[in-house]
């Protein structure tokens, strides 16, 4: 259905990772992955879906020659926690430090989409509100170990045995909490 709606358009998905671009296979849309490299720095003054909206938008900047028909698709995804931003983590006390913070705490998953051509951009986000459960440092630690959680914002895969046994609660978009906000992306693409 949505292909249909693309159909003049190149589409490409400016990101590395298998989540994203298994969600474009799934709505059926036709795309290539370009990557360039960004260093994701943002003014300390943001907060929030300041910065993912930012990032997302820094993201788009690095593809300064788009041609008349393609369609840029590039995103970025926080963990908010107690007015922090968590990334990705640096390696594994850094993970366990992030999941330890998460334990036991709602905290916010915000990710943020700019949709760009030659003529036209539009960024969007979406906010997810998560619940962990008490986690145990040899959940954690299990976690870390067999799932090695370095690739994701604030260390976690819901999706994954973390997400099984230690989310009490989700507010919002699941997707956007894997790293898209797919009904939103969605309905945004059907206005083009």
């Amino acid at each position: 259905m949505i292909q249909q709606k693309l159909s003049k358009y190149n589409v490409i998905l400016a990101s590395g990772s298998p989540r994203r671009q298994q969600f474009f296979k799934d709505l059926e849309i036709d795309f290539s992955v370009k990557l360039k490299s960004v260093e994701e720095i943002y003014p300390k003054e943001l907060v929030a879906e300041e910065i993912t909206d930012y990032l997302a938008d820094l993201k788009s900047k690095a593809f300064h020659n788009l041609n008349n028909n393609d369609l840029l698709v590039t995103s970025d995804t926080i963990v908010w926690l107690e007015n922090t931003a968590l990334g990705k983590p640096k390696d594994k006390d850094d993970a366990f430090k992030m999941l330890s913070n998460l334990s036991g705490k709602e905290h916010k998953v915000i990710t943020s989409v700019s949709l760009k051509t030659n003529s036209f951009q539009k960024i969007f986000n979406d906010i997810t509100k998560v619940t962990f459960k008490n986690l145990t440092s040899d959940e954690i630690n299990y976690y870390i170990k067999n799932y090695k959680p370095f690739d994701k914002a604030g260390s976690y895969g819901i999706q994954e045995w973390i997400g099984f046994i230690g989310i009490e609660k989700i507010e919002g978009s699941y997707f956007n909490v894997v790293g898209l906000p797919v009904q939103k992306l969605y309905s945004e693409l059907m206005k083009l």
